[in-house]
């Protein structure tokens, strides 16, 4: 899976490679919007990077510290990708605590389902100030 003479990689590629975005192109979105820092800066998408770079990767409310172990631009399966880096265990915690309390908060609105029923589109029609 690995290439022998692969010394650099675009970072978005390897992003991609790694499993972290679906394709290609959300992984250059975003490198470019600052979601993605190579050792504490923002790089463009055509940055390389090379075997044991820092990378943080944001993506929604979790953030990944890794340190990269190998580069590859093919993207294999699940078990293959989790080689390409190691994860920091402080970074490993704080992912868990965000886990955990994430599925201790109820989202309000999951009791809900389909189209208010009459009563409740009048309540919230007059709610909001609507005739």
């Amino acid at each position: 899976m690995t290439h022998p003479t692969l010394d650099k990689l675009r970072i978005d590629k390897w992003l991609w490679a790694a499993r972290f975005f679906k394709t290609r192109s959300l992984a250059t979105q975003a490198v470019e919007g600052g979601r993605v820092r190579l050792a504490g800066e923002r790089v463009k998408p055509s940055r390389d990077i090379r075997v044991g770079d820092r990378v943080q990767v944001h993506i929604g409310e979790y953030e990944w510290d890794l340190a990269v172990l190998t580069l590859t631009d093919r993207r294999g399966p699940a078990s293959v990708a989790r080689t390409l880096y190691e994860e920091s265990e402080t970074s490993r915690l704080r992912r868990a605590e965000q886990s955990a309390a994430r599925r201790l908060l109820t989202n309000p609105a999951a009791d809900l389902r389909g189209r208010p029923t009459k009563k409740a589109g009048r309540l919230i029609r007059r709610f909001t100030g609507e005739p």
